[in-house]
């Protein structure tokens, strides 16, 4: 029976190709995290890993059944990961694989709580607009910085306020029709569009505002708000869950837990 080696050369080459792998897999991981495909992609290095591994103890038969998995595997790559795919592209054709801004937080990826929000404007707009019936979809970043969405809307990059979002929100303004995305204590863009659920048992009495809010907590790891236009009630998604009929003060208490200090 042949044993593994215990001593493994490594030579220069072997390093720089650890390195370049390393790099690669991080600006994968910068790419999907944040987002649903983040499981999947573990759930793909885990699977390799143990083909790997396989292939190393010697095992012909397992290795082969795998190895077919891995094959068919690529294909199926480029079709669930096909945004992130034409993300990574972008990137590397404008800016580069090795440029320093890719690599902020790389110690950490951020710390684990999640930046401080003036949440306090949110809660005071959204009860102004909820006794006005004003319907309003604010989404607040988390680790996610969703580009990809800000993109879809019209850029704003202003200083998060409550007159401000009341203005954007106001029915007479061209931009009330879409999300607003908060990043940062920035209003970053307004009319984005987003992503809705394809939950099947969705109550049918929301509208597509409800639908987008949990669509996008379903996507990514944001958060966000509905003020609903029909009944003004506030309404809050998470997760993929949909907590409706809350008021400016539970608001507060979640937000503060959240993104407070």
């Amino acid at each position: 029976m042949q044993l593994i080696p215990l001593f493994i050369t490594v030579g220069w080459l072997d390093l720089i190709d650890i390195l370049i792998v390393a790099v690669l897999l991080y600006q994968l991981y910068n790419l999907v995290r944040g987002t649903a495909a983040i499981n999947i992609f573990f759930g793909i290095l885990l699977f390799y890993l143990i083909w790997l591994f396989v292939k190393t103890l010697n095992m012909q038969l397992l290795a082969t059944i795998l190895g077919q998995f891995i094959g068919v595997g690529a294909i199926a790559l480029i079709i669930v990961f096909q945004q992130e795919i034409r993300r990574f592209l972008l990137m590397v054709g404008s800016r580069g694989l090795f440029n320093r801004e890719n690599y902020r937080g790389l110690s950490g990826f951020r710390s684990s709580k999640f930046s401080s929000l003036h949440y306090e404007a949110i809660v005071f707009a959204c009860q102004r607009m909820a006794l006005q019936k004003c319907g309003a979809l604010i989404v607040l970043s988390r680790k996610s910085d969703l580009k990809y969405y800000v993109n879809t809307g019209e850029r704003v990059d202003a200083e998060l306020t409550s007159n401000m979002l009341e203005s954007i929100f106001f029915k007479n303004n061209p931009l009330h029709d879409g999300a607003v995305i908060i990043a940062d204590n920035r209003i970053k863009a307004a009319k984005c569009v987003l992503p809705l659920t394809e939950n099947t048992v969705f109550p049918f009495q929301l509208g597509l505002r409800h639908r987008a809010a949990v669509g996008i907590s379903e996507q990514s790891d944001a958060i966000s708000i509905v003020v609903s236009e029909q009944t003004g009630d506030i309404s809050f998604a998470r997760n993929g869950a949909l907590k409706t009929n809350i008021n400016p003060k539970q608001l507060s208490e979640i937000l503060a837990e959240e993104f407070g200090d």
